[in-house]
């Protein structure tokens, strides 16, 4: 039987390299993406998702470039229409096997955390986890397939939220606005309240003390 041919949708990306992948002959396609490889502190987040080729929400992009409001919106749409996995990397565990290895651990807890076994993985970057399935690295794919898109929504919605809980235990550092980011306001803090247990010791300025400010 031919795929049958769906045109993208009104708004946001559409689903022509899932459509080519299904094609090809696979049957289970998923997106991955990770969020926080750069922040001084908090998890490595990745999520996993297959989408509904028949339900594909609307509005699918780079999460960075989706107003706040509107990833919440996407968040729980795609978690009510698509297949999904979410893990994690925490801070401890990056300075024991540095940001890289984390970052790529993260993706392949989230595709094992899916409820489905995918036989095809687009992963966004050009840095692929080894995964028991066909892979497909895409440079900046958040921004060009929407399954990738869709995983980087649901990773950063949940690691922001994550940040903003944490903030809440440690306010000084104002994790809820920067997400652990390096912000001046941040470094500020750190270096008058020293660092808090969920900062990553291995990043610089942290290991250096901090000594440039």
């Amino acid at each position: 039987m031919s795929t049958p041919i769906r045109l993208p949708s009104k708004t946001g990306l559409g689903i022509e390299r899932e459509l080519s992948a299904r094609a090809r002959g696979y049957v289970c396609i998923a997106g991955l993406d990770e969020v926080g490889r750069g922040p001084l502190a908090g998890p490595v987040v990745s999520a996993a998702v297959v989408l509904d080729l028949d339900c594909v929400p609307e509005g699918l992009g780079d999460s960075k470039a989706i107003p706040a409001h509107r990833r919440e919106a996407l968040f729980a749409e795609i978690l009510a229409t698509c297949q999904v996995g979410i893990a994690s990397v925490s801070h401890a565990e990056v300075d024991t096997i540095n940001i890289r290895q984390a970052s790529l651990l993260a993706m392949c807890r989230a595709l094992a955390a899916l409820p489905c076994t995918p036989d095809m993985a687009f992963v966004d970057g050009n840095d692929p986890p080894h995964l028991p399935c066909f892979t497909e690295a895409v440079v900046k794919g958040d921004s060009q397939i929407a399954s990738i898109a869709a995983a980087s929504i649901v990773a950063k919605v949940i690691r922001d939220r994550m940040m903003a809980r944490l903030g809440e235990v440690y306010p000084a550092y104002g994790f809820a606005s920067n997400a652990g980011y390096s912000t001046k306001a941040h470094l500020t803090a750190v270096a008058s309240e020293g660092p808090c247990p969920f900062h990553r010791m291995s990043f610089a300025p942290l290991r250096q003390g901090l000594l440039d400010l």
